[in-house]
């Protein structure tokens, strides 16, 4: 006779000849249980129709079952407030949670907000992923907060020696170097960098110092003229590259920290009349959707974002089931587009 009412973990212990106790571990993941008894039980819960009570459990276990993406704005020409590479970032751990068995919620943040307090207290999610926070310096006092007061938190962003938390980042010094040497090797000379290379934003830094790296170990002097600061926008890229221009510098290539700016300062050398890459050549730093699409294609350095996603979400779970977690950098690879191809 078939069982009527919803089927209960004890009826597929009974139906897998295991014990209830088993069933448990099995359907939340525990290494405990061999792979065969995992699918034994996996078989009868699916013949039984049965489906996990998300609310129960998580009163058991105290957890959400829910990780939590915060998202820090960011000054864009469509104003979407969302710089493009994260978009891509955003897809990529949106798939690792599913993966893992977790909801993601998104929440769209000012830094000027007390965030680091709110998710705190609320225990809205297990953990929190934390991507573009802009001003490294001005970030770090409530990023330390957030730390001190026991909150599971990874960030995507620079890998530092005294940093308070764990954070994903790519070999931005590696890449750095990667375009310097491309455009040497394309002729190149005088290499300007757009892109504020100070503390504050540690990632244009180190991608400003494997520049500045290779330059010298060329034999070729770092000259501060041609280096502007600027923010990760079209807007701030066609602005240094206008400011380069005014400063009357000799410059045959841009290196931009960043797509955004390299788009940017492609706009300002059109606009100028100067051709790419016959005047100038061209190079940007993400590898966002666009850069591929831009005329003329831009050569930039890629960033894994599938990869990622998932050293962020695996890296935070490792903190809520207070396992070891280590900041750790990602491999870049550079791709060379139109935009810097002089053929020599």
């Amino acid at each position: 006779m078939q069982k009527k009412g919803k089927a209960t973990s004890f009826d597929i212990a009974h139906l897998a000849g295991v014990s209830q106790s088993t069933v448990s571990r099995a359907l939340r993941g525990s290494p405990l249980v061999s792979e065969e008894t995992r699918l034994r039980i996996q078989e009868a819960a699916d013949q039984l129709k049965y489906k996990v009570d998300k609310n129960a459990s998580n009163l058991r276990t105290r957890h959400s079952g829910t990780l939590a993406l915060l998202l820090f704005e960011d000054p864009t020409a469509d104003d979407s407030h969302i710089n493009p590479f994260f978009l891509s970032m955003l897809g990529s751990i949106t798939r690792a949670c599913a993966q893992r068995g977790y909801d993601l919620l998104v929440s769209f943040q000012q830094l000027s907000h007390d965030w680091h307090a709110d998710y705190a207290d609320t225990r809205k999610a297990d953990g929190i992923l934390l991507l573009g926070y802009g001003d490294y310096l001005a970030y770090r006092d409530k990023l330390e907060k957030l730390v001190a007061q026991g909150t599971h938190c990874v960030r995507w962003g620079a890998v530092l020696p005294d940093q308070p938390d764990v954070s994903i980042g790519c070999d931005n010094f590696r890449g750095g170097q990667d375009v310097t040497t491309h455009l040497l090797a394309q002729g190149c000379k005088r290499i300007a960098f757009l892109g504020d290379a100070s503390s504050h934003y540690p990632e244009f830094f180190d991608r400003y110092r494997g520049y500045a790296d290779v330059l010298e170990k060329s034999g070729l002097s770092v000259d501060p003229a041609l280096q502007v600061n600027g923010e990760s926008t079209e807007q701030s890229g066609y602005t240094a590259l206008e400011t380069l221009l005014a400063r009357g510098a000799r410059f045959d290539a841009v290196f931009a920290a960043s797509d955004l700016i390299a788009i940017g300062a492609m706009r300002a050398l059109a606009d100028q009349g100067l051709s790419i890459p016959g005047d100038v050549a061209v190079a940007g730093f993400d590898d966002i959707p666009m850069a591929s699409f831009v005329n003329p294609q831009l050569t930039t350095v890629r960033q894994d974002t599938r990869e990622a996603g998932e050293a962020l979400v695996d890296n935070l779970l490792r903190l809520i089931r207070d396992e070891p977690a280590e900041s750790a950098m990602l491999p870049v690879r550079l791709v060379v587009r139109k935009s810097s191809l002089r053929g020599r």
